[in-house]
């Protein structure tokens, strides 16, 4: 092999098949990283059985070859070097990376104990890489990352023709949203439970550009879902379980009793101070009443913080407690310059949605439920 490519597009490329090769790896084989060079481009891929990725990035090729190599090591090796390109050559045994002065030496790997990659399943459809980044964004922070209850780590598809809605929840919080999408077959319906951080890998990186979805069984235990867009290739294996039934938990209209409209970067600034004095189990409590939200925490034994910012209150005075990280989770997640909460009872999960302008009416296609934690008497 011998070949030259950029090192800002290198190191991106490669820094982003890393992230899926496993840190501590049932099979030490799987913590290589397949270089291929040929036709102008270079190839990089890297599989644990569980997930796969896959980037093509053009290169100057003199010399075609298939190296398997330390993934993280040349993920490393490629961050630091000290030119705005770099060059990979090598023997049977050996991977040379070079760049200016420096040099590195690889040792490979076996080749043929590598296990093949997945094919991706035929396209299911084609969804806005930026509609579907934004929406993953929006509520991959509910996702559960306690790897002991697999269910809860994951982001469920509900693809219903036009439209995929995207479901996260750890239980004590959850979150919704709707994305359009173009669909091969109009009338398609599926779901899908895909590991939340492998997606969200996936959609920022390939926000630029159109994703194409292929969705293979969907059957449990086999089940197997593809992404390509911007050079890129995906695939992982569904997780295997019952996905919760939440949609209970959304307020229905009728028995919403108060909203509040606030501005969300002062009330992300507020709830950052007050939560200083926060215990991870006591929550931030809220209380909002004649225009005003008052957050305080901390108690007589302990440190204490209150601060105030002005609100719009529709409908009854809200005395309500959060966990403060589920709380700022949300605000950052609903990305826009109005935070809505629609409020049923103190006790029962609130309602966190973003609004453009205060004057806007609440969207119907995104939730962000909180669950309120109790209050100290």
């Amino acid at each position: 092999m011998k070949v030259r490519v950029g090192r800002e597009v290198l190191a991106e490329a490669i820094g982003w098949v890393a992230k899926g090769l496993p840190s501590r790896p049932s099979v030490p084989i799987l913590a290589g990283m397949l270089v291929e060079a040929g036709d102008g481009q270079l190839t990089l891929s890297g599989f644990d059985y569980e997930s796969s990725g896959q980037v093509t990035v053009p290169a100057e090729v003199a010399d075609e070859g298939r190296y398997l190599v330390s993934g993280r090591l040349l993920a490393d090796i490629c961050r630091s070097m000290p030119r705005d390109s770099v060059e990979l050559s090598g023997d049977a045994a050996r991977l040379q990376v070079s760049s200016g002065s420096s040099r590195f030496v690889l040792h490979t790997l076996p080749l043929g104990e590598y296990p093949a990659l997945p094919e991706l399943p035929a396209a299911t459809g084609v969804v806005s890489g930026e509609a579907f980044s934004r929406a993953v964004h929006q509520v991959v922070s509910a996702a559960g990352r306690d790897d002991t209850l697999p269910v809860f780590t994951g982001i469920r598809l509900e693809i219903r023709g036009p439209r995929i809605e995207l479901l996260a929840t750890d239980r004590y919080r959850l979150a919704v949203r709707t994305v359009e999408w173009e669909p091969v077959d109009p009338g398609v319906e599926a779901n899908a439970l895909v590991p939340a951080k492998l997606l969200a890998d996936v959609s920022k990186a390939m926000a630029g550009h159109d994703v194409t979805l292929a969705l293979g069984s969907t059957r449990t235990g086999d089940g197997l879902i593809g992404f390509g867009g911007a050079g890129r290739r995906a695939t992982s294996r569904l997780i295997d379980g019952e996905f919760p039934k939440v949609r209970s938990l959304i307020p229905a209209p009728a028995a919403i009793t108060s909203t509040v409209r606030v501005e969300t970067a002062v009330l992300v600034e507020a709830a950052k101070r007050v939560a200083l004095v926060a215990e991870r189990t006591t929550p931030v409590r809220l209380t909002v009443a004649d225009g005003t939200a008052t957050l305080d925490a901390g108690s007589g034994d302990e440190a204490q913080a209150s601060e105030s910012v002005e609100v719009t209150l529709t409908g009854e005075p809200v005395s309500t407690g959060f966990n403060a990280g589920y709380l700022l989770d949300g605000l950052a997640s609903i990305g826009a310059p109005v935070a809505h909460f629609a409020f049923t009872q103190p006790t029962k999960p609130a309602n966190l949605t973003g609004l453009r302008s205060p004057d806007d009416a609440p969207p119907t296609d995104s939730a962000y439920i909180l669950m309120p934690m109790r209050l100290p008497s």
